[in-house]
């Protein structure tokens, strides 16, 4: 059966991609191995699906080439999906830092997407598993459980390797380098880190602790909640953090933000000298958390009794904690794939492949990476939006 495109993958991106391009007269087919479409927008937001970020730009994504993502998202722009979602009568609200979530569920933006794509003349085939693709010289042609398909195009958004429970595989990689693009080594982005053995047994009894932080690595760094958990650490400062992250490297966390710790201690020493030095670090943090401090930092007792240095090792545990990961819980928990199709092979206003005419890769596939909290939705709008404009 032949279209006039063919995209892999139902996803945010490709379903985007797919009802533009229908809504120009374009014939085309979807293609997906899953039972349902858009599984990475269901379980979103806590259910509620984090749509977009009213602060995107260019600066809230990574790549190797970071200002690849600029002609998408100056084509496609918050307000734009805003306007669709309000057409479709959906109610949502901001919850913080620009972050906008559905006030139901995340199903009310896959039925969006959905009935877009209805309107549109779009085919959707699910359960049809991608077996092969080749490049004649009129188009594509895609082996699948279902039967042959062609097509003069065909968008890759198959997304990355995050989440493999729900249906996530490398099959963009193994495109991109059948028509010999690079691929930037993809790496699990927006995820939890672990600890070793003795740094887990350190650090035992805080699991479920959270507190504001900043969490730095080289020149990056966030200012959001961070958690302990049984493994390591979560929590929105670390997961933002662990997309710059590379094996072996430090992290420095500052559990006081904005408080000089040792300062506080020094002038506690002269106003409540007979006070733990527990209970001084317990202004600041958690209960748990400052008698986990000061016990690492081996100093307890009376703060009086307690030398400068000793106060130092405390005050350092708090507002420099020098940390380095063991690694990260991987694509399992993942929210994204860092890395992905090399964008140096692609056309920045049109996702179209520069060497391969007719190819084109969106979405998470892509060597661009947003941070948290609804970056990489909007990522996924705009560039199916900038492919769903050219096919």
């Amino acid at each position: 059966m032949t279209y006039d495109a063919i995209i892999l993958g139902a996803g945010g991106a490709g379903l985007f991609c797919a009802m533009t391009a229908g809504k120009r007269g374009r014939r085309v087919l979807v293609i997906d191995h899953a039972k349902k479409p858009a599984e990475k927008i269901r379980i979103s937001g806590g259910g509620r699906c984090n749509f977009t970020n009213i602060h995107t730009s260019p600066k809230n994504f990574l790549s190797d080439n970071p200002r690849f993502c600029i002609s998408a998202l100056a084509g496609f722009k918050p307000a734009d999906f805003i306007a669709l979602v309000d057409a479709h009568g959906i109610a949502w609200h901001e919850k913080t830092l620009g972050q906008l979530f559905c006030d139901g569920s995340s199903q009310q933006i896959i039925g969006m997407l959905l009935d877009e794509c209805a309107q549109a003349g779009v085919t959707i085939s699910l359960e049809n598993e991608v077996k092969s693709v080749a490049k004649g010289e009129t188009g594509f042609t895609v082996e699948t459980s279902k039967g042959s398909f062609a097509a003069p195009a065909l968008v890759v958004a198959t997304g990355g390797k995050s989440i493999p429970k729900i249906g996530a595989t490398g099959l963009a990689y193994e495109i991109a380098r059948q028509f010999g693009l690079s691929v930037v080594p993809p790496r699990p982005a927006l995820v939890p880190f672990t600890f070793g053995p003795e740094l887990r047994e350190a650090l035992e009894g805080l699991s479920g602790v959270s507190v504001d932080a900043v969490v730095s690595h080289g020149k990056t760094r966030f200012a959001e909640a961070l958690l302990f958990t049984h493994r390591g650490l979560s929590g929105p400062a670390i997961l933002q953090i662990s997309s710059y992250w590379r094996e072996g490297d430090d992290i420095v966390i500052d559990m006081a933000p904005g408080r000089d710790v040792l300062a506080g201690l020094k002038e506690a020493r002269k106003a409540t000298p007979k006070q733990e030095i527990a209970t001084a670090l317990a202004r600041l943090l958690p209960k748990s958390l400052a008698e986990n401090v000061a016990r690492r930092a081996g100093v307890e007792g009376r703060i009086a009794d307690l030398s400068d240095r000793k106060l130092e090792a405390a005050a350092a545990l708090v507002n420099r904690w020098r940390v380095k990961p063991s690694g990260t819980e991987g694509y399992r928990t993942a929210e994204v794939t860092a890395g992905g199709v090399d964008t140096r092979g692609l056309s920045s206003q049109t996702m179209e492949a520069r060497a391969v005419p007719g190819l084109y890769f969106i979405g998470e596939a892509v060597d661009v990476t947003g941070h948290l909290g609804g970056f990489n939705f909007q990522w996924a709008w705009a560039s199916g939006f900038a492919a769903g404009k050219a096919l």
